[in-house]
């Protein structure tokens, strides 16, 4: 695929928009720039947490997906949840492949990320 991360940002929130997933579907008015702004997208954060929950369902009873019978619930789950993360990354513009690679380095450096530190008491057991 060798696609970087913005790139896939761009054209799977460009096929959402197109797919009428930004707009009121009664009215058809543009769901961003607008007074619902903040709802729709803490709205779309949300199903984030629906596609985690079908995810973690798929692992704990073993199942295959039923909309790509060859592979497991919760890689497809999972792939839900990237794909609509990568959505509403797009839809506010912003830097999603910058930001993980920032995050990556900043949590390689975190003494709450290191073994020694998270078998302590009170350490970050998972």
């Amino acid at each position: 695929m060798n696609k970087s991360i913005n790139e896939l940002v761009k054209e799977i929130h460009e096929a959402n928009v197109l797919a009428g997933w930004w707009n009121d579907t009664t009215t058809g008015e543009g769901l961003l720039n607008s007074n619902v702004t903040p709802f729709v997208i803490g709205t779309k954060i949300m199903l984030v947490v629906t596609e985690l929950s079908e995810a973690i369902e798929g692992y704990r009873k073993d199942l295959m997906d039923d909309k790509l019978p060859h592979r497991k619930m919760v890689e497809v789950e999972l792939a839900d949840a990237i794909i609509r993360i990568m959505d509403i990354a797009g839809a506010l513009e912003m830097d999603l492949e910058g930001a993980i690679a920032e995050k990556l380095i900043f949590n390689s450096k975190r003494s709450d990320h290191k073994v020694e530190n998270r078998v302590k008491t009170n350490g970050k057991k998972f």
